[in-house]
């Protein structure tokens, strides 16, 4: 599925729709170029899940958690490590719901996880010419935007 998105705040409208149709343990891989919107993206689905705390990146934290909405979100960044250094953070305990509350796990620079969880939903932010869209494919998941 392709979306036209035609500036920062129809990213994050985005969001707010897919948290409104996102479950406890659902996983969005997002992808795209410095600049493409992901971070923005992630804010409009913490928005959508009711977190009224203001939403960063967690570039130089690797993870920040949100956990007063409807349901917790975990928002991971990949974008300073190596595959082998994302293998020994042990993702699946988010997606799984080991040892936190299952919740919405996001997780910008996804292209660097040397594996993925079962189901999840791939979200490729893209700027050509001027032009924004979003690529969103599901893979073993249900979705509606």
């Amino acid at each position: 599925m392709k979306i036209s998105l035609s500036n920062a705040a129809a990213t994050r409208a985005l969001g707010i729709s897919l948290a409104q149709s996102l479950s406890a343990n659902s996983v969005i891989l997002l992808e795209g170029d410095l600049g493409a919107g992901k971070t923005t993206l992630v804010q409009g689905i913490g928005e959508g899940l009711g977190i009224t705390e203001s939403i960063v990146s967690p570039t130089f934290t690797l993870i920040n958690e949100y956990t007063q909405g409807r349901l917790p979100l975990y928002h991971l960044d990949l974008y300073r490590l190596e595959p082998e250094e994302v293998a020994a953070l042990n993702l699946e305990t988010y997606w799984e719901g080991i040892e936190v509350i299952p919740g919405i796990v996001a997780i910008e620079w996804a292209q660097r996880m040397p594996y993925k969880p079962n189901s999840y939903l791939s979200l490729r932010l893209v700027a050509v010419d001027g032009s924004r869209y979003a690529e969103i494919t599901p893979h073993n998941c249900a979705i509606k935007v």
